[in-house]
């Protein structure tokens, strides 16, 4: 059975205290944003999955609570920075399988301020969740005084420096893509525009990124509606229809702590989950026209136009300096902003890639809108880890 995203919504992505909102305020937001997109009400709505990552427990049930009091079952999505993604999967299963016709996907994250830990909130590193992967890093590169999720994904880059000869302006130009795209969307956090000798010249997080490589902390939410064909049949929304073609979720295997940080950060399990989209849907890399990829750091941009197969591995930043990822280019990825300029709430991210790509494939997405785009590929990927590809097609 196909499946379907008929309505997406999201909110504005905002920094952590920007404003007094809650995460369930944000949440109704944009799932009812998503609702009135394809024109349904919540009551035909048969499941809720919801992801977030740092809510308590049953935030799910509190965040939609304001959409409607139905008894609908919801159940609560925790996969780290992929949480949306994951969230957007158990839809499409429960659509695909034959279990509902109209299923809602929400995401959403109110965060702190500061950059992320490394996952032991608790205070106990050793029982995180990521402590192995740490280790790996660790005993290739030592533990700086840095943010820990930086320092992880800033040793890949150095790793693939020192192994590509990939340059400092190659990573910022990135940044400077990612940041140049936002300016057009004004759901992004921030709507700046930098050269690459200003992204070189911003703060030192971790060498060799700079803070106008680094997603930031953020508040958020985002929704997609997903359904069936014979929904979409029955409700009249093929002029909202959008397929989800294929999806693949990997997690870590024995090449993930082989000791190099290019792989404990996830780029072997984004390669996996490509290839299995690939093979399902019988379309590749060249037949897509718009990437929203997992930014989270310059570097993983450049990591992931290797794992999706649109260059060869090393020839990752001479890709981006070329201008193929951009306006003009062979693909656009992440015209949103992506998480370096857009935000990054966890728990949406997933949700707010597939509603920028919905608007993409619909040509709904106003200055920002690609030319002639009819399939999109969206890529999230979460330390710990877990790393979900979706193509989507109009």
């Amino acid at each position: 059975m196909k499946a379907y995203v008929v309505g997406v919504g999201m909110t504005k992505f905002e920094k952590p205290e920007s404003r007094d909102r809650q995460y369930w305020d944000m949440a109704e937001e944009a799932g009812g944003a998503a609702l009135a997109d394809a024109g349904v009400d919540y009551g035909l709505v048969e499941q809720v999955p919801a992801g977030y990552c740092f809510q308590p427990s049953t935030a799910g049930q509190r965040a939609v609570y304001g959409l409607g009091l139905t008894g609908v079952p919801v159940y609560n999505v925790s996969n780290n920075c992929a949480t949306g993604s994951t969230a957007l999967m158990m839809a499409r299963q429960f659509v695909q399988g034959g279990l509902a016709d109209c299923v809602l996907a929400v995401g959403f994250e109110k965060m702190k301020r500061g950059a992320l830990g490394g996952g032991a909130d608790g205070g106990d590193f050793a029982a995180s969740p990521v402590a192995r992967h740490y280790g790996i890093m660790a005993a290739a590169h030592g533990f700086e005084m840095s943010p820990p999720t930086a320092q992880i994904f800033g040793n890949a880059a150095r790793e693939h420096m020192e192994r590509y000869g990939t340059t400092p302006a190659q990573l910022a130009a990135v940044g400077a893509k990612n940041h140049r795209h936002s300016a057009n969307n004004p759901n992004a956090q921030f709507q700046d525009v930098y050269t690459v000798e200003e992204v070189l010249a911003a703060k030192t997080v971790h060498a060799p990124l700079t803070k106008l490589q680094c997603s930031p902390t953020s508040d958020g939410a985002a929704a997609a509606l997903v359904v069936s064909e014979r929904f979409v049949v029955a409700h009249g929304l093929h002029h909202k229809a959008v397929e989800i073609v294929a999806q693949a979720m990997t997690t870590d295997t024995a090449e993930s702590f082989g000791g190099s940080c290019i792989d404990v950060v996830g780029k072997p399990m984004t390669a996996a989950a490509a290839r299995r989209v690939y093979e399902a849907s019988g379309l590749g890399i060249e037949d897509v026209d718009v990437v929203e990829l997992h930014d989270c750091f310059s570097v993983n941009e450049l990591l992931t136009y290797e794992a999706l197969g649109m260059c060869a591995d090393g020839a990752s930043g001479e890709l981006v300096e070329s201008g193929a990822t951009t306006y003009g280019g062979r693909w656009v990825v992440n015209p949103s902003g992506g998480l370096i300029s857009k935000g990054h709430p966890l728990g949406a991210t997933g949700l707010a890639q597939a509603a920028e790509l919905v608007w993409q494939l619909r040509g709904e997405a106003g200055a920002r809108q690609v030319p002639g785009a009819r399939v999109g590929l969206a890529h999230n990927i979460g330390l710990g880890g877990a790393a979900v590809v979706t193509l989507l097609r109009r």
